[in-house]
């Protein structure tokens, strides 16, 4: 594929519930300098720059598409809880928890940098996520995969204990270098 064409792509997404937590959560990864660190007040540059590095290879393009004030209404709420995962002191990957949906928290966004994957924290960071989002109190917790996705990821969910409860088919419109450049070098 070009990076100057965009194109149009059919997926299935797939919708995840976890309706109990899990009665445990997987280790720190060992000789690891490992930092998770909760974002409050996010700036938009540093946002679109993970969503960026995250998701550029599973085409995450929908967050990148908001402009400044839809995005700030979105990621500037209270309740709103954003994680940087850092690997020997430099940005590695990111979730992004939505708890304000009614009795449920989202996992909304949830990867590591291309640097990161294949270091054995996989397992860990998800655990870490899905605690997270059970410290929120919700009654469940959810997550959507899709089939651009890692292909590990509806296994990983499922072993964690997430079940699908629907599917559906969308079209995920890509984004050109020129349009991902634009949405992460704004001023």
């Amino acid at each position: 594929m070009r990076d100057d064409m965009r194109q149009s792509i059919p997926v299935t997404v797939t919708f995840l519930e976890m309706a109990t937590p899990p009665a445990h959560y997987p280790p720190l990864p060992m000789n690891k300098q490992i930092a998770l660190m909760r974002v409050r007040e996010v700036p938009l540059h540093f946002y679109r720059y993970l969503l960026d590095r995250v998701g550029r290879k599973w085409n995450w393009v929908n967050g990148l598409r908001l402009d400044d004030e839809e995005l700030v209404a979105e990621l500037h709420r209270p309740d709103r809880d954003l994680r940087v995962l850092y690997l020997d002191g430099a940005p590695a990957g990111f979730f992004d928890i939505k708890p304000h949906l009614p009795r449920e928290a989202e996992l909304a966004y949830f990867g590591m940098m291309e640097h990161a994957i294949g270091q054995g924290l996989g397992r860990w960071f998800l655990g870490a996520a899905i605690e997270a989002a059970w410290s929120h109190k919700p009654a469940r917790v959810s997550v959507q995969t899709c089939t651009m996705d890692h292909p590990a990821a509806l296994p990983l969910y499922q072993k964690f204990g997430f079940s699908p409860v629907g599917q559906k088919n969308e079209i995920v419109h890509t984004m050109t270098f020129a349009e991902r450049s634009a949405s992460v070098m704004r001023p």
